[in-house]
């Protein structure tokens, strides 16, 4: 079979011989109005994009929203890793899948989101060359599998916390914690780099078409390798998580029910020994055993948010990539007649890749460790460039100005003062004095 794509607005033809038509139309200029020839059978792309305004503002749209999503999952994620180091109270096991976690949803950002970027905003042509479409494919894969398990990892640490509190020490230790970490980092590496480098993912056809167009950089995998991917991806982690955050609500509500009713029994207890005239050294030990309870009720409380939070995370990244995965599977199971329509294919990738932005607004919102930690860490982040610029504009323009005389200098110190906080007056005391002794607070 010959296929010939004549695009009128650019003047060029590309001539596809012995490949499937459907297979490769939902990956090559998205901005383009498609026309069949029915003599000749050719397919001809009309651009309408500097024609009709609202195509223009849907694209301008689109772009504020990826650079959106790009720069919070950055920025976001990169202050869980800041907090994380600079407050001791977060250096707790669970937070430590947490960090490992925001590094990985913050090199999607940098890597799988900007190349896709970079394909979207122009319509759909690969400026990097056949060697980096393999090395975008393998980066997406693998940071993508790396933030489900790391999800996988924070269920069975919470479920180990909750339902075995008592052995959870011993469970959970630190040689425990590395090498579940190097199995999160490295295991997707055996269903990423290695099966598209070594080209097991997609068919001969995808091949042959890249080797003679590396312009065009889509992912076009086969049945085989579509199954394996997603089960070791996103399936199977995903079942052990919700089997891992069930099992965690069941024993949080036994363990709630067993400590109201041993609560109830011991407020009963100590008013039948008042009321039997039972000496007051026994009424204190009984009160002290009723004193414990709250003890243990605060740190119930604690477990069972901790749960709830990264419950919410789980659910917020099954939300997210469950419509991607349903997309793959079927449409690498149906083939040719499954056709998915580029808005479709961009819409389920961003909709995935949101997740990474999403995770730190959730530890922000739901977490009150995590948000007062963030408060003090982005407080001390503007103290230090409001500092930085009042003691440049405070500190350096009398310096260049010294030959005026001392009342001017006065009448330029008083504007600075003016126009500054308090807060920024004592950053530039500080940094005009000794600039390398500023320490800020955490």
């Amino acid at each position: 079979m010959k296929l010939e794509i004549v695009l009128e607005a650019d003047n060029f033809t590309l001539d596809f011989s012995d490949l499937s038509t459907s297979m490769y139309l939902t990956d090559l200029y998205v901005n383009k109005s498609i026309e069949v020839n029915e003599t000749t059978n050719d397919l001809v792309y009309s651009n309408q994009f500097e024609d009709d305004p609202l195509i223009v503002f849907l694209v301008v749209l689109k772009c504020v929203i990826m650079l959106f999503i790009i720069l919070a999952a950055i920025f976001g994620n990169l202050l869980v890793i800041v907090s994380v180091m600079r407050h001791r109270k977060l250096r707790v096991i669970t937070n430590y899948f947490v960090v490992s976690l925001a590094l990985a949803d913050m090199l999607v950002a940098i890597w799988a989101m900007c190349f896709n970027f970079s394909v979207e905003i122009t319509n759909g042509e690969w400026l990097f060359g056949y060697f980096m479409c393999d090395v975008w494919n393998s980066l997406d894969v693998y940071f993508s599998s790396a933030s489900i398990l790391h999800l996988c990892c924070i269920s069975v640490d919470r479920y180990y916390a909750i339902v075995q509190p008592l052995d959870y020490p011993l469970i959970m230790t630190t040689a425990k914690l590395g090498i579940m970490l190097a199995v999160v980092w490295c295991s997707p590496a055996l269903v990423s780099f290695l099966p598209i480098f070594m080209g097991w993912y997609t068919t001969e056809d995808h091949l042959n078409f890249r080797k003679r167009f590396p312009n065009v950089c889509s992912f076009t995998v086969n049945k085989v390798y579509a199954v394996i991917s997603s089960s070791v991806s996103f399936w199977i982690p995903g079942v052990i998580m919700l089997y891992m955050y069930y099992r965690i609500y069941m024993e949080a509500d036994r363990q709630e029910r067993m400590l109201y009713r041993s609560k109830v029994a011991a407020l009963l207890l100590d008013k039948h020994l008042q009321i039997n005239g039972i000496s007051m050294g026994e009424v204190m030990r009984e009160r002290q055993s009723i004193q414990m309870q709250p003890m243990a009720s605060s740190k119930m409380k604690r477990e069972r948010k901790a749960a709830r939070t990264l419950g919410i995370i789980m659910s917020a990244f099954l939300a997210c990539w469950l419509p991607f995965f349903l997309w793959y599977i079927i449409t690498a199971l149906c083939g040719d007649a499954c056709p998915s329509p580029p808005p479709v294919v961009a819409a389920v990738f961003w909709v995935g890749y949101f997740n990474s932005a999403l995770n730190p607004l959730i530890y922000a919102y739901f977490n009150r460790d995590f948000r007062a930690a963030f408060r003090k860490t982005l407080d001390s982040c503007c103290r230090s460039l409001c500092g930085e610029v009042a003691r440049r504009f405070c500190c350096q323009r009398p310096r260049r100005d010294q030959h005026h005389s001392n009342a001017s200098s006065d009448i330029h110190m008083n504007n600075c003062v003016k126009s500054t906080s308090a807060d920024v007056l004592r950053a530039h005391q500080a940094s005009c004095s000794r600039p390398e002794d500023i320490v800020f607070e955490t």
